[in-house]
Parts: C-alpha cells; sequence; structure tokens
C-alpha cells in the first residue's frame, strides 16, 4: 500500500499540473485511494455527485496517469466512501473528512450556486443524513461581461432594451415579455447580454439562476440518480429569473419534458424566464414542438451580424480595456477602421485582433500602421471559401436589415415596407443560390415562379440607377458570404 500510495501522490500532481488549480480543487480534493487490487485501482469520494462526475468526465483521464505509472494497472473504480473502507486511520483523515464537509455544504465555486441576496441556496449533499444529491447548477458567470461593457449597435439594439426591461424591473412585477428568446450566430454577442444581466440582476438583490442547457440536462439526471428530484425541481421553481443559454443543446424527452414543465411553472407564476440559442425557436432541431411553441410564445428577438459601426466600437471597447494594462498601447484610428473593415466574422475574432495588435506592439516594440496590422491579423482573415448561402438566412437577414418580420417577407401582404425587402431576398436567393426559380418561388411562401423572376429583373434594373439600394445590396451579399 505504501508503493501505492507513492504512485497515486504523482498521478494527484500529474492531474493538478494538467487541469490546474480551479478544476483539480473542485474535483479532486476529495478523492482518496482505497487499494490497489490486482490491475483495478479502487478511490473513492464522499458523495455520488462527486463520484458520477468524475466518472463522466475524468475517468480516463486518471487512468492513464495511473497506466504511465504502472502499465498492469487497466482499471479505475470510484466508489462512495464508507468507515468500512478504511482499514487503518491515516494523518490526512482528519482534513480529508473536512474537504468532504465543506463539500457537502455545498461550499464549491461561487459561481455555481444561484445568486442574489437572499438567493435560494443549491441542494445540500448531506451524506451523514443520507442524502446525496445535487443541485450545483448555476453556471459559472465571466465577471468581464457585464452590461456596461455590451456595445449596442443597430444589430442589437432590440435585444439589448429587452434585457434591460428584465434587468430594470422591480421584485414582484409582472414580465411584460415572457420567455424572451434571444437568438444569434456564435460570436455576435447573447451570451455576453445574458450573462451580463444575470449580474446586474444578482445585484438589485432577486433572485437570479444562469444555466447552460448542458448544465441544466446534468442537474437533471443527477437529481434523479440522487433521487432528489423534487427538491430540484422547487429549487428551480423558486427563483424571480431563469436564464438558459444554448438552448440548441437541450436533447432526450425526459430533459425537454422537465425543461417545458419549469418553464410552464415560472411562467405562470408570473416568474421571468430568458432563453437563448443561435437559431430560432421553429428551426431547433431534436426539440419537441411543445418547446418550441413555448419558446415562440414571448418575444422571440434576433441579434444580427455586427455591422461596421458596431465593429469599430467593440475594437475601441477592447482596445481601451488593454489600455488600462499598458498605458503606452495605442491603435490609430486608421487601423482601428482597416482592422473592423477586414475582420467582419464575430466579435470573438475582433477581441482576438486585438490580442495579436497588443502583441506586435509589446513584443517588437513596433509602430502600429495599416501594413503592421495586416501582420498582425493575417490568420483572422485568411482566404476561405465562401460559404454556402441558404435561403433561410438571406431572408433572416434581410427581414433583420429592413426592420420587418421573416413572416412578413413569406405572407401575402403587398406594402411597400414589405414588398420590397421582400423582392431583394429573392433577389438574393437567386444571384448566391442554385436554387431554380420555382424552388425560390416554394421557398417564399409558395409563389409561383414569374413572381420571383419580377422581382429580380425589377432589382437588377434597380441597382443601376440607384446607388444606395446598390451599396445596401453588396453590404448584405458581403454578410452573407462571410
Amino acid at each position: 500500500m505504501a508503493g501505492a500510495a507513492l504512485v497515486w501522490d504523482r498521478v494527484q500532481r500529474r492531474l493538478r499540473a494538467e487541469l490546474g488549480e480551479d478544476v483539480y480543487t473542485s474535483w479532486f480534493k476529495c478523492l482518496e485511494l482505497v487499494q490497489v487490487q490486482n490491475d483495478t485501482v479502487i478511490l473513492s469520494v464522499p458523495t455520488k455527485f462527486l463520484r458520477n462526475w468524475i466518472q463522466q468526465h475524468f475517468i480516463e483521464k486518471i487512468m492513464a496517469h495511473f497506466q504511465k505509472e504502472d502499465a498492469r494497472l487497466s482499471r479505475v473504480s470510484i466508489v462512495m466512501r464508507s468507515a468500512s473502507l478504511r482499514t487503518a486511520p491515516r494523518p490526512e483523515a482528519p482534513k480529508a473528512a473536512e474537504q468532504a464537509r465543506k463539500f457537502s455544504s455545498q461550499e464549491a465555486p461561487a459561481a455555481l450556486r444561484p445568486m442574489g441576496e437572499g438567493a435560494i441556496k443549491p441542494i445540500e449533499t448531506r451524506v451523514q443524513e443520507g442524502h446525496e444529491g445535487d443541485l450545483q447548477v448555476g453556471s459559472p458567470l465571466d465577471k468581464r461581461l457585464v452590461l456596461g461593457a455590451f456595445q449596442v449597435g443597430r444589430s442589437n439594439v432590440m435585444a439589448h432594451a429587452a434585457a434591460m426591461q428584465i434587468v430594470q424591473a422591480k421584485t414582484g412585477e409582472m414580465p411584460v415579455f415572457n420567455p424572451l428568446y434571444v437568438h444569434a450566430s456564435v460570436g455576435l454577442g447573447k451570451t455576453h447580454l445574458l450573462q451580463g444581466a444575470a449580474q446586474a440582476i444578482e445585484s438589485s438583490g432577486r433572485r437570479v439562476l444562469y444555466l447552460t442547457a448542458e448544465r441544466f440536462m446534468y442537474g437533471f439526471v443527477a437529481s434523479l440518480k440522487a433521487q432528489t428530484a423534487i427538491a430540484f425541481k422547487d429549487t428551480l421553481r423558486g427563483i424571480d429569473v431563469l436564464i438558459i443559454d444554448d438552448a440548441q443543446f437541450l436533447q432526450g424527452p425526459k430533459s425537454q419534458q422537465e425543461f417545458c414543465h419549469t418553464l410552464n411553472a415560472l411562467i405562470d407564476a408570473g416568474k421571468q424566464v430568458v432563453v437563448a440559442a443561435d437559431r430560432a425557436p421553429s428551426d431547433l432541431e431534436g426539440i419537441e414542438e411543445r418547446v418550441q411553441s413555448r419558446l415562440a410564445g414571448g418575444l422571440v428577438v434576433e441579434i444580427g451580424a455586427l455591422d461596421d459601426a458596431l465593429r469599430v466600437k467593440i475594437l475601441e471597447s477592447r482596445i481601451q480595456i488593454a489600455k488600462a494594462h499598458l498605458p503606452g498601447f495605442d491603435v490609430p484610428p486608421d487601423v482601428i477602421q482597416h482592422v473592423a473593415r477586414a475582420i467582419t466574422t464575430n466579435g470573438r475574432d475582433l477581441e482576438g485582433a486585438v490580442n495579436r495588435l497588443l502583441a506586435h506592439s509589446t513584443l517588437t516594440g513596433g509602430s502600429l500602421d495599416i501594413a503592421a496590422a495586416d501582420e498582425a491579423i493575417r490568420d483572422l482573415v485568411r482566404h476561405r471559401e465562401p460559404r454556402r448561402v441558404k435561403i433561410e438566412d438571406i431572408q433572416r437577414l434581410v427581414a433583420n436589415h429592413y426592420n420587418v418580420s421573416r413572416a412578413d417577407i413569406l405572407s401575402s401582404r403587398r406594402t411597400a415596407t414589405v414588398v420590397r425587402p421582400r423582392q431583394i431576398a429573392m433577389y438574393l436567393a437567386k444571384s448566391l443560390t442554385l436554387r431554380s426559380l420555382p424552388e425560390i418561388g416554394r421557398r417564399f411562401g409558395g409563389r409561383d415562379h414569374t413572381t420571383v423572376l419580377h422581382a429580380v429583373r425589377k432589382i437588377e434594373g434597380m441597382v443601376t440607377t440607384d446607388q444606395e439600394l446598390a451599396g445596401e445590396i453588396d453590404h448584405l451579399k458581403r454578410m452573407l458570404q462571410e
């Protein structure tokens, strides 16, 4: 056993180095070696939640490190800790017991707890009382993602206004839009908006819980296994604001059923629900129709692609943050404009561009002109194959650009505010896709191919004389192809 203890000590050091101090402290501090039996390593933990989490996420890493120490070991078994597992007292037992006691009373990372003054506490994992449950459901919040740092532009002004209405609501006030559903492609700021709103609501004293869909599913499944499902449900339904991110990952009939029940219970009780995903409710694949219908029953807001002005604002904001840590860092206005035109994908790439400019400035000591900026960000603007454009993407982008709904474009409405965007969307569908005129007509509310042909010819004629319209269409083409 003494030799096994030394091997275990080395494995712990490897895990700490590989995963980092925070992850190691959260999940491995209470893990203890029981014995090595033939080719099997037996480890113990104080709670069922810990055992399940480590088995699902880290068991292969642990096994790999043991095999590096002894190739004869081929299996790791994790068991619940009990007095019978220990053949003799160990010097560190009081410390381990203290760690287990702390974990069981949920002194885990604070970011995993529901937030707000007087917020409900997670279901406690009381091993001594026989309750081996779990509801460390709150997902971590990034303290940098506050509403004050969220840059507002034409593409996200409505989503920001809706979020601010929720943030500024009083305790007990009935929600105006419930649920609020925000959807956007990757890197356009929906997670920043949700996390910023969660932190602002927390500071107002209301009880708020921010969850990713994955965390919701894991918490629900874990509560079923631990037989604490009722407490799980009661906890979720006892908060003032529930925020769910990445709803497109919500899978499994039981998880979706519980999610739908939770939405209904909170909305019926006048509690605010906010949901975000990378697509509209009707486009969520694998999600039950009743869940889609419930999500679409409130206010659905899309965050569109970043326009030129918003990309400049984001760059300027990130540069100011960088200058707070390095006062000598400066980017000329013409370079900012150039980078904003060169990187049009999403906010994450813009942040990456600022990091590269900062690295160039500090590591080379050279001045930042347009040529130097091109060199620094070349990997972010590398030439890519134009992406395949979908008619649905065209309809959504055009609708957002002209402040109408996609349903308006597909409808039979003949008002000027709808007809022009519809014709432009048809023109773009013919220009940017390989779809035939009859197919395009079907995708635009079952219209005849002659209607599509008329729209295409009309827009073709107008762009030759209307420079403003030509510029708008070129802008839309770039956004669709990037």
